[in-house]
């Protein structure tokens, strides 16, 4: 059986908690409880549905082109570009999976924060500039800018689509076990819902919908984690320090809150978690995409300042959600925890440390605030991934490799939003098939894949002149299948899934990126050196013109033009 405590640490995020593979051994997301119906919070929700469903109308009226549906017409500004990247990257499994990080081990929980936020000046000062100087619609624009086209976007989009597919699994699971506990509705139902509304978001308004529903929500959700932080500061007179003295008292590790090596306890996992972190959010499929909703480089440049802001801020929120949740969940166990046992665990596992935080501080009514965030959350999340699928389908595979470039923006449109229909169906399916299933390793194989597969193409593509076209196929694939199959050598999937002996686990470490990383940039790098055919030397010739347009922006396509 599965410890009461890993069960209390692992649920309903099981995304983000899993993004280094570090508990997923003992994640079960099939058995949280459902709770009784919270209609303060299903009131507040249907109100976000009404209100993002309005502006799904209005963008629907605005979306008539391919360019308008995947990039908004690159008319998105640089501010509320960098809203909706912090609404896009912030999930529901951030939210509320770091401050159960928190809660549970304290100091440790910081890895995963410190973790995102600084993959994000990778993306600054390598990315942002050149995706929207290079690129059209996908990342694949930009990493096949000089390269036989058919081989690499076929990869680019694969590698897109595998990542889309373990994160939206994740996402789906954490949402029907989330709103279970929330809401109090079924599994399925809350699975269909997510699955409909984003269907709806996507089909009809595209990126201006979706840009839309992603800024509203971070806004929702940073206004919500303000309060609640500034009311647990307000209880120690915004002494940080106090707060912290109150946790370690309480809290059943008392000091070794304070110091890491609770929650990863080898150096080889935690620069391992560390780079799937920081370049695995320089490879995903649907934050790369942001980058072509805005006019020029500048704004892209500024939307990642915006981002990082907004979403370092927000780290440092959960940083102090989690300790005000050891202090004052403690205060009331009969109201927080399981038959009013701290150590039987809170009730509804670990995670909900900051829903009942927000409950301690601000009663019913905040309660269901932000309960309808953590499902606004998720619907924004899910929202932009089958938005990044259903390009990679329709601009890569569809209007590139099988229409070599020949496609009608009509047709193209049309494929996009079959696309579209067929991923939300498909996501409904796999997250009501997946509900009983250990999903706990699928985000952290996203993250992986992502930062050994996507990243070093993109990286080596647009920064190497000697990168061909061989070289980064060969080191995307060989990045792809050796993520896939050390994450399942891992003890997450080896003995948590596969249900092997515990200790059996062939592959020791948390997460496989130091190794399949690496791997992938030696193998594009050593097949690059070694191809000398008539087309490697064509690309090498290729490379100036592509820096040249990557550092000036000149040719660059233009926000009408998209």
């Amino acid at each position: 059986m599965i410890s009461q405590t890993t069960r209390n640490i692992l649920f309903t995020g099981s995304g983000l908690l899993a993004a280094g593979g570090v508990l997923a051994a003992g994640a079960d997301l099939g058995n949280t409880t459902k709770q009784a119906t919270n209609w303060v919070a299903i009131a507040m929700f249907v109100v976000f549905v009404a209100i993002t469903l309005g502006i799904t109308k209005w963008a629907a009226a605005r979306t008539k082109t391919a360019a308008d549906f995947y990039t908004a017409g690159g008319g998105i500004t640089g501010f509320q570009n960098g809203l909706a990247i912090a609404g896009d990257y912030m999930s529901a499994a951030s939210f509320l999976g770091i401050s159960g990080l928190v809660f549970a081990n304290g100091f440790d929980g910081l890895i995963f924060s410190i973790g995102w936020l600084v993959g994000w000046p990778v993306i600054t000062f390598l990315m942002a500039e050149r995706l929207r100087n290079l690129g059209k619609f996908t990342f694949a624009d930009v990493a096949a800018y000089r390269f036989a086209q058919t081989p690499m976007r076929t990869f680019a989009a694969t590698g897109s689509l595998v990542v889309v597919a373990f994160y939206m699994i994740a996402q789906m699971v954490g949402a029907g076990q989330l709103i279970k506990v929330l809401f109090g509705l079924d599994y399925t139902v809350a699975v269909i819902i997510v699955g409909v509304l984003m269907m709806c978001y996507v089909l009809f308004g595209g990126m201006t919908a979706t840009t839309w529903v992603q800024i509203i929500k971070a806004i929702m959700l940073l206004t919500g984690a303000t309060f609640m932080a500034l009311a647990v500061l307000w209880q120690f007179g915004f002494n940080p320090e106090a707060l912290f003295a109150k946790a370690v008292e309480v809290h059943t590790k008392h000091d070794a809150i304070m110091s890491p090596g609770v929650l990863i306890k080898d150096p080889v996992s935690a620069i391992s978690v560390g780079m799937a972190l920081m370049f695995g959010t320089a490879g995903l499929p649907h934050i790369l995409m942001r980058f072509f909703t805005v006019p020029s480089a500048k704004e892209a440049r500024k939307s990642v300042g915006w981002a990082t802001t907004w979403i370092g801020y927000f780290y440092i929120l959960t940083f102090i959600i989690g300790f005000g949740a050891v202090v004052m969940l403690t205060q009331a166990p009969e109201l927080y925890y399981v038959d009013g046992d701290l150590a039987k665990g809170l009730k509804g596992g670990g995670n909900m440390a900051a829903i009942h935080l927000s409950n301690a501080v601000g009663g019913n009514v905040f309660l269901g605030f932000i309960s309808a965030v953590a499902f606004a959350t998720i619907l924004a999340v899910v929202s932009g991934l089958t938005l990044s699928g259903a390009s990679a389908v329709s601009h890569d595979l569809y209007a590139t490799v099988f229409k070599h470039g020949n496609a009608d923006s009509a047709s193209e449109l049309r494929v996009s939003k079959m696309t579209t229909i067929c991923l939300g169906i498909v996501a409904v399916f796999l997250g009501i098939a997946f509900e009983k299933e250990n999903v706990a390793y699928m985000v952290m194989l996203a993250f992986v894949i992502a930062c050994s597969a996507n990243f070093p193409i993109l990286f080596m593509s647009v920064l190497w002149k000697d990168c061909t076209t061989k070289g980064a196929v060969a080191g995307g694939v060989v990045g792809l299948v050796s993520s896939v199959v050390l994450t399942i050598l891992s003890a997450s999937v080896w003995e948590a899934v596969l249900k092997n002996p515990k200790g059996s686990a062939w592959f020791p470490y948390s997460s496989p990126a130091i190794f399949s990383m690496t791997a992938s940039f030696l193998v594009i790098y050593i097949v690059s050196k070694m191809d000398n055919s008539k087309q490697a030397q064509l690309e090498r010739s290729l490379y100036p013109a592509q820096k040249v347009r990557s550092e000036t922006g000149v040719g660059a396509s233009t926000a009408s033009g998209h």
